[in-house]
């Protein structure tokens, strides 16, 4: 137990110390003066199904492109709560993420952390669980995983335990144990009997269905009005945005050109997304888990602001946020214009911003 403690603590130190060098080592380069060319802007984002938008965007190069002169640097990220503090320690401009993390940092900087420029993508969220366990009531005793305390997957699964009779905290106390572990881990942990079950994100989903024999308890859709619940937004520093709103602004474009190419040329997407994720990682997703994955997430620029209020009435019933106001959370005037020129219609920030 000591030395599992102790891996803990010099992990977090680990993250702290690379945040701190990445911030030191590139924040002079996007440190332009206010509305002047920015010499690159940084990016973070996951290699995940959910995060489609990203990989596409820089496969295909619409987010370079957009930019033009600003060159475009990525930092792939695990979860949402380590993305969060590299943009809160400048070491990154920019970030898909989940809602969760970014309503967790606009809280708790009282709303001068950063701004949820757009949306992402939809759904494809859901707690997988071995055989035998076909209810509620059998996750007595059971140890489940999520991709980090606090992350978006995370506050969904302690919110559907509570609302089912199996209360936790974040110390660990209840009858369900979670565990907050990096996918890849989470499949490995599972396959070797170690977990019970996860909530996770798309491909994980599908990869803990097809190639270890989970079964879905849970679509987190079934829980959302209309089945429509945020899974990855785009998050902007707000300083970066304040000085250089141009540059957010061609950065948009590019979003939107990504999305609205997932959605023209669904039978060549996972093509480009596998070939972005060998390029990441050295390895493809099978086509039956992309094909599985895909279907389950709706990409989309629109944000969902409306669901937000309730994703932070979860994260702190969940114990991983505390009270706040989401008001200002959202400027989606430059997306908002990008789909205009595009000839789409604009999307709301359910009175929680600028539209």
């Amino acid at each position: 137990m000591k030395q599992k403690g102790l891996r803990a603590t010099l992990g977090a130190v680990s993250i702290g110390l690379l945040v701190t060098m990445l911030s030191g080592c590139a924040a002079a380069a996007s440190d332009a003066p206010a509305g002047g060319q920015v010499a690159q802007l940084r990016l973070g984002y996951f290699d995940n199904v959910t995060h489609a938008p990203a990989l596409v965007g820089l496969e295909k190069g619409f987010l370079q492109d957009k930019l033009g002169k600003t060159a475009l640097t990525t930092q792939v990220f695990s979860a949402g709560p380590a993305t969060i503090e590299a943009l809160s320690a400048g070491a990154i401009d920019a970030a898909y993420i989940g809602p969760n993390p970014a309503v967790n940092s606009f809280v708790t900087s009282g709303g001068q952390s950063l701004r949820i420029v757009a949306g992402a993508a939809s759904g494809g969220a859901a707690l997988v669980v071995r055989p035998g366990i076909n209810s509620a009531a059998d996750l007595t005793g059971t140890t489940l995983a999520s991709p980090q305390l606090g992350n978006t997957q995370d506050v969904a699964l302690r919110n559907w335990l509570a609302a089912n009779g199996h209360p936790t905290t974040t110390t660990g106390d209840g009858d369900v144990h979670i565990t907050p572990t990096e996918n890849a881990q989470t499949l490995a942990l599972f396959q070797s009997g170690k977990l019970d079950g996860a909530w996770l994100p798309e491909p994980w989903v599908s990869r803990l269905v097809l190639d270890a024999g989970a079964h879905v308890l849970v679509d987190e859709a079934s829980l959302w009005k209309d089945g429509a619940f945020p899974t990855t937004v785009l998050v902007v520093r707000a300083d970066f945005l304040a000085k250089h709103p141009d540059t957010v602004r061609e950065l948009l474009a590019g979003h939107a050109q990504s999305v609205a190419w997932l959605k023209a040329h669904p039978t060549e997407a996972a093509a480009v997304i596998n070939t972005k994720l060998a390029a990441d990682t050295g390895k493809t997703l099978p086509d039956a888990v992309l094909a599985r994955a895909l279907e389950h997430v709706t990409f989309t620029t629109d944000p969902l602001a409306a669901t937000f209020p309730e994703l932070l009435k979860a994260g702190v019933a969940a114990g991983t946020a505390k009270q706040g106001d989401v008001h200002g959370l959202f400027d989606l005037s430059a997306l908002n214009d990008a789909l205009s020129t595009a000839g789409q219609k604009p999307v709301s920030s359910a009175g929680l911003g600028t539209k």
